[in-house]
């Protein structure tokens, strides 16, 4: 991790789950991070939390990534305060307790794509673009997906609604923004990480009560395979990485 020393490294979804537990790890490692999210008091207990020596080089910013012009602003504010961002990490995620088929649910709908999708299109611009002004050409954007990004799972009376239409999107977009980095000649990294179930604020309640022996991988599982894929030597892009605690079925 020697070369991210002292850079910057945005995470978005910071408040929790996996999102804090990225922003713990990348400060620990000498990074300066800033941590985004709704919840503005959470990202404050989080700064708390840490050591004093670490506390100097994590920020807080309150940010929805749902709101394109929220996003904007706020790499400007990165740009303009931290001299911009050199890692993105896409954690922002929601999902739903709904069904396609059900009625009044275009909210619901709209905002797992709002998020899930277009908040990562929003940042990832912003970064690049952030980068792109400034010469950087080896950052690296990372994007937490899902398995049900590649393979929607079976689960009695449970609906993944729009949630894995919106991590196939993810898939997709990787993809897209890979070659979209290659045309532009930099070598600027992205990276898909697809973890299966993750024990977080996202796992609907009533998996947990339907199936008390669900495997479920730890936040810090995730924020190990991020730096991972960032430390790795400037010729090695991980473009895909699928982790899943030992035992799951799907």
């Amino acid at each position: 991790m020697d070369r991210w020393q002292n850079r910057v490294a945005v995470v978005t979804g910071a408040s929790s789950g996996i999102g804090e537990a990225c922003c713990k790890d990348l400060v620990a490692k000498g990074l300066i991070v800033v941590g985004l999210a709704r919840r503005e008091e959470r990202l404050q207990q989080l700064k708390e939390s840490l050591p004093a020596n670490q506390q100097a080089r994590f920020h807080v910013r309150k940010c929805d990534v749902s709101v394109e012009q929220q996003v904007v602003d706020t790499f400007a504010w990165v740009d303009k305060t931290l001299g911009g961002a050199d890692i993105l990490v896409n954690n922002a995620g929601i999902a739903r307790d709904s069904q396609i088929i059900k009625a009044d649910n275009s909210a619901d709908m709209r905002a797992i794509l709002d998020t899930n999708v277009l908040g990562f299109v929003w940042c990832t611009r912003e970064v690049f673009r952030s980068q792109e002004k400034r010469n950087v050409t080896d950052g690296h954007v990372v994007v937490i997906n899902s398995i049900a990004g590649h393979k929607v799972p079976v689960m009695p009376g449970f609906s993944f609604n729009l949630y894995a239409p919106s991590k196939f999107a993810v898939t997709a977009l990787t993809e897209v923004l890979r070659q979209e980095f290659l045309q532009k000649k930099t070598q600027t990294k992205i990276t898909s990480i697809s973890p299966g179930a993750v024990d977080t604020e996202i796992i609907d309640e009533r998996i947990k009560a339907n199936f008390p022996a669900f495997p479920m991988l730890r936040s810090e599982d995730v924020a190990d395979a991020v730096s991972y894929c960032i430390q790795t030597p400037p010729n090695v892009q991980i473009h895909e990485l699928t982790i899943k605690p030992i035992g799951e079925g799907f």
